[in-house]
């Protein structure tokens, strides 16, 4: 089956104009090319899908339903068509939970003096890959290593965690928490997307009840109702200031490492400069 999408076109516009003069017109072609994507669609298919008189067009039974489909499918090519062109034209960059945290204005600063005809468009999506897998970014900022052998990634920066308690919790009144003051708490974790696991706990026991989390504000209103308590990176209480929840620096645990991820086999342009910015962003600056 040789079919092709100026076969579907010429259908659309005979059907939409009324007839083959007006279709020719609206794609720029001549009446005998409109004619001839017709029959080729026709003969591809096996089916009449135009009845045609001296006077008028009208469409078969079968045309009906073979329109529904040309119709759908010209949208989707049109949909791919516009979303390759949006990634010429902007740089999507996706998280989960906080994008870079304080840094974030720093890169959108930095990024715009070095590269103002390509936005850098942040995109929250709480996937694994913070939208890599599905398209919606290109380049991800992730706090847990991808394992997936489709994408690179590079290492950016570290954040310190932090505890996260409603506002009338007494860890609330202190200037920093230790894992161990959470055990007596029930402790929300985002296993699919967040930083926190049962590890941080070891060697010393873990909290005795876990609620199980999907994604950043969920886990916020859990802990502001007094409902679990939680832990995240800096990057989180930076970003999402939230009533009734206070972020306090966790003592004595380990940073979190920071990566940029991206798909091994389609770099987006100029990723060079922003891992080198990412980077920059983290680094602290001297007076």
């Amino acid at each position: 089956m040789d079919l092709q999408l100026r076969h579907l076109r010429a259908l659309v516009a005979v059907v939409d104009t009324g007839t083959f003069t007006d279709a020719a017109t609206e794609l720029g072609v001549s009446q005998a090319a409109v004619s001839r994507s017709v029959a080729a669609l026709e003969e591809a298919l096996g089916v009449r899908v135009l009845q045609r008189t001296t006077r008028y067009v009208t469409l078969t039974g079968t045309g009906t339903q073979v329109l529904a489909g040309a119709r759908r499918i010209l949208d989707e090519v049109t949909h791919l068509s516009r979303l390759a062109e949006r990634q010429r034209s902007e740089l999507r960059f996706g998280y989960a939970w906080a994008a870079l945290g304080k840094h974030t204005r720093r890169l959108q600063r930095t990024w715009a003096a070095l590269h103002p005809g390509t936005p850098l468009v942040f995109v929250h999506t709480n996937t694994p890959s913070a939208g890599l897998s599905d398209g919606t970014a290109d380049v991800a900022v992730v706090r847990r290593a991808l394992e997936d052998p489709r994408f690179e990634s590079a290492h950016i920066g570290t954040e310190a965690r932090c505890a996260a308690v409603a506002t009338d919790n007494p860890l609330a009144r202190r200037r920093t928490v230790h894992v161990s003051d959470l055990t007596r708490y029930p402790v929300a974790i985002d296993d699919r997307t967040g930083t926190t696991t049962l590890d941080l706990w070891a060697p010393g026991p873990a909290p005795a009840n876990v609620r199980t989390t999907h994604g950043v504000d969920e886990w916020l209103l859990l802990i502001a109702a007094g409902q679990a308590v939680g832990i995240t990176s800096e990057a989180t209480a930076n970003q999402n200031p939230r009533p009734g929840v206070a972020y306090r620096m966790l003592r004595q645990a380990p940073r979190i490492d920071v990566w940029l991820a991206w798909w091994r086999d389609d770099p987006p342009a100029d990723l060079t400069d922003l891992i080198r910015l990412s980077r920059a962003a983290y680094t602290p600056t001297t007076p």
